[in-house]
């Protein structure tokens, strides 16, 4: 028979048990149920976001892909060889030839009476251009006009109810946003590629012009060649952009493509349609962005906006009052941070127009009333039928202004705008070159050129100077 002793051990045997297992279980299996918790936390913040829906991109390549034509051009270029039987016989074995030679782009149809959009580079010196539709309609297109400061051209074809893309607003569009771009890169046509905006404002000083208009939108939205003058447009189906460049080593795309903003479109066509030429309005400085350097040197509180580094003696910003020394902060209320944004600000406005300059001076901010000029100083509009165009041997002239004159050190001479071939492109001789003498004798006008030329026999020798400050010196024979 069991004693009661037997019995009290069997009680605490059991005691002891069950305190083990509570032990054991807050020890083991609890921490268990931490670990647990630890994904089930992190699934809460990866799905925090699912009341969003997926980007839909269908509805902007839709809208837009019928008003992205085809651009071809037919175009004559030089090309030059050695002959050795002619150096033999003739003793120059130099022989020049012109080249037949085809190129092709984009369009961007802006109306449906069939104005077109694209790239000044991609229509310069183009003999014929051909404009193909993307239901494979081709039409003659009539250039209105270009740009080079800006790299934009209008082109027109005949014709109505032509799809056509809307302008959007370049302003509001935001670091981050989705765009798409509609091109034919490698002839590829009605190609729609998409990205976000990447950056805003870029210089990339790849526009050869004296006064270019740089202030790209950057993207990653894949570019090639065969894309420039295509459309740059957001998930509305809006135009924000005209696609015009790529930053890659091996001329493909590289993750960095640039467009031009359409506020600098949509002010361009708008120039070239009214008046035949682009209406730019200067303020008058010669800007500088602004740095930290510059902030120390100068005790300035700021490391944004446009350091007014001189300003121009007939322009408009002295004549409001605005010195050197000053930092530009606004452009009628809009903030600008670099001198790609101030540019951007000012063409939109037209000379004779007014803008409120915000500066900083002293540390305090101002606030002028400028009335903007144009290059030549004055406050009125220029038409087509007032724009000097001289061509002569394949290079066209224009005469240069006083700011080119005080940043050079010239006193005199006339500048190489664009060139086509002939006797000037073959030497050598590229645009942008200001010739100072020709034959020794000092160019002062086109005018003057053109009678140097007339009364030359023989060669021609040339002296001058490139706007980088970069001395050269040409010859070629009549």
């Amino acid at each position: 028979m069991r004693t009661r002793r037997y019995y009290i051990e069997i009680a605490v045997v059991a005691i002891f048990s069950a305190l083990l297992s509570v032990v054991a279980y807050h020890h083991f299996f609890n921490k268990s149920q931490v670990i647990y918790n630890y994904p089930n936390y992190a699934r809460q913040v990866a799905y925090s976001d699912t009341g969003s829906q997926p980007i839909d991109f269908t509805y902007a390549a839709e809208q837009t892909i019928h008003a992205v034509v085809h651009v071809r051009t037919k175009s004559k270029v030089e090309t030059t060889y050695r002959n050795p039987i002619y150096e033999f016989f003739y003793g120059n074995g130099t022989i020049t030839r012109e080249q037949p030679v085809v190129g092709f782009g984009s369009g961007v149809i802006i109306s449906p009476d069939g104005y077109i959009v694209t790239n000044h580079h991609v229509i310069k010196g183009a003999e014929e251009i051909v404009v193909k539709l993307n239901d494979n309609r081709e039409f003659d297109a009539k250039l209105i006009g270009s740009d080079p400061s800006t790299d934009l051209a209008l082109l027109k074809i005949d014709g109505n109810n032509f799809p056509f893309i809307p302008y959007g607003n370049s302003d509001a569009l935001r670091v981050g946003e989705w765009v798409l771009a509609v091109g034919n890169p490698y002839n590829l046509t009605s190609t729609v590629t998409a990205g976000i905006v990447s950056a805003k404002a870029r210089n990339l000083n790849i526009i050869n012009d004296n006064y270019r208009l740089e202030s790209f939108i950057q993207t990653d939205a894949a570019l090639n060649p065969g894309n420039s003058g295509g459309a740059l447009v957001n998930t509305r189906g809006e135009l924000v952009g005209i696609n015009t460049a790529i930053l890659s080593p091996s001329g493909s795309y590289a993750g960095n493509s640039f467009a031009i903003p359409v506020t600098i479109v949509k002010k361009v066509v708008d120039d070239l349609r009214e008046y035949g030429v682009v209406q730019r309005a200067f303020l008058g400085i010669t800007p500088t962005d602004m740095n930290a350097e510059i902030a120390k040197q100068h005790n300035i509180a700021t490391t944004i906006g446009v350091y007014v580094s001189d300003v121009r003696e007939t322009g408009a910003a002295k004549e409001a009052g605005i010195k050197k020394g000053d930092v530009v902060m606004k452009i009628n209320e809009v903030p600008v941070q670099n001198t790609a944004e101030l540019q951007e600000q000012l063409s939109k406005y037209r000379p004779g127009d007014k803008v409120k300059v915000t500066v900083l001076r002293d540390n305090k901010e101002k606030t002028f009333d400028v009335i903007l000029r144009n290059l030549q100083g004055e406050t009125k509009v220029v038409k087509s039928t007032d724009v000097a165009e001289t061509v002569i041997f394949g290079a066209k002239f224009a005469e240069i202004t006083d700011e080119e004159k005080s940043k050079l050190g010239i006193r005199y001479g006339v500048k190489v705008v664009e060139l086509t071939p002939g006797k000037f492109s073959r030497a050598g001789i590229e645009e942008g070159f200001i010739i100072t003498r020709m034959n020794n004798k000092p160019v002062t006008s086109i005018a003057e050129l053109k009678k140097i030329l007339n009364n030359t026999r023989g060669g021609v020798y040339i002296e001058g100077v490139y706007p980088n400050g970069v001395i050269a010196y040409y010859a070629f024979g009549i």
